[in-house]
């Protein structure tokens, strides 16, 4: 081959790799379940604004109540969608899987470290070893997960053998519309506030602070005392103990929250369900006394809150997930001041898969590079 083809060729080829990991709507995948008048409502409007081709949207048939056995799991969510992905041959070019409000949030089981109960989100991102495997993985315990902590590394098939999995969620489909919308005018500007809880477990408060130690000092607003932080202003990311903080007794922030801002906390049932809690109700504790107070099952925060409040997504739980497998803050908040997107900023921080952990959010909402 002449001297001159072989450069156009490598010229050719160059360009074409990154187009391979492009990160952007040909490698998401949206989950709707027909089954759901809000699941529908939500896929439609979020391919309509994303720009997501017809390929790329898969529509299942399943309950849509929020909380589903494992057999419905394993024999209808999990083959549905892997059925989309080998029908469309995007099992590789898909990176970034979105579920919607209307599609079951929790799988039912056993508690503890050793349990099967999880969220329908952590379970769906072992998918793309379940499909390479030819089986599902076990259900029993966490996975590790092998994004974490990787902050330098491009997402790939390649080398992490995994979706990263998203919800679409509010309390509402005009809510959840609203955080759609917010996703898309998303600009790194505003601070990221950063609230210690002294009176708890000293893991968790050495991840705030090195989380404030990562940012820049003008865009961090930090406070180590009891004073819980309400009414903050320009927020773009958060990181607290939620109803874990003692000395937190209102249920929402009262903060102002930026287009693309993130919030993440350390409380165990923050996403036990997406359904609306009466007006007056507030948040509590888990003694005998306060019982009849509790909102689902639980006296805690609610991550739905967040996105109520204007915040564009945020991370919880729907069981215990033990501290350590929560999201990390020192690495999330850095890794999306500095352009990651909203996927991998979450991933690269939570510890394990096949697990608790519920991501709402827009997979491709970024900040984009400071400065920018």
């Amino acid at each position: 081959m002449p001297c001159w083809k072989r450069r156009i060729l490598i010229f050719w080829t160059a360009l074409a790799i990154p187009a391979v990991h492009a990160q952007g709507p040909a490698n998401v995948l949206v989950v709707i379940n027909d089954q759901s008048t809000l699941s529908r409502s939500i896929g439609d409007y979020y391919v309509s604004k994303r720009g997501i081709a017809a390929k790329n949207v898969c529509r299942i048939k399943v309950s849509d109540e929020e909380e589903v056995n494992r057999g419905v799991y394993d024999r209808q969510i999990a083959p549905g969608i892997a059925a989309c992905l080998r029908r469309e041959l995007l099992t590789e070019e898909i990176l970034y899987i979105v579920t919607t409000g209307g599609l079951p949030l929790r799988i039912d089981g056993a508690d503890g470290q050793n349990g099967d109960v999880s969220s329908v989100d952590s379970e769906l991102t072992l998918l793309y070893t379940d499909i390479k495997s030819g089986k599902p993985h076990a259900a029993q315990g966490a996975i590790p997960n092998p994004f974490f902590g990787r902050t330098e590394d491009q997402f790939t098939h390649g080398r992490f053998p995994m979706y990263l999995v998203t919800r679409l969620s509010a309390y509402d489909l005009a809510g959840t519309r609203a955080l759609i919308d917010r996703a898309l005018v998303a600009r790194n500007r505003g601070k990221f506030v950063i609230d210690l809880n002294d009176d708890d477990d000293a893991t968790g408060n050495d991840w705030l602070r090195t989380a404030v130690i990562r940012l820049p000092a003008d865009r961090v607003i930090f406070d180590s005392s009891k004073t819980v932080l309400y009414k903050q202003t320009n927020v773009i990311g958060y990181a607290a103990w939620g109803s874990n903080d003692k000395n937190r007794h209102e249920r929402f922030t009262g903060f102002r929250w930026l287009p693309g801002a993130i919030a993440t906390e350390f409380v165990s049932t923050n996403a036990r369900t997406f359904g609306r809690p009466p007006k007056n109700w507030n948040i509590s504790d888990w003694s005998l006394a306060s019982r009849l107070k509790w909102f689902a099952g639980s006296p805690q925060t609610m991550t739905a809150d967040y996105i109520e409040e204007g915040a564009s997504a945020a991370t919880g739980h729907v069981a215990e997930p033990y501290l350590q497998f929560t999201p990390h803050p020192d690495l999330l908040l850095p890794a999306y001041f500095k352009g990651r997107n909203l996927a991998e900023s979450f991933y690269l921080s939570i510890p394990a898969l096949s697990w608790q952990n519920v991501v709402i959010g827009d997979p491709l909402m970024s900040l984009g590079a400071p400065g920018k």
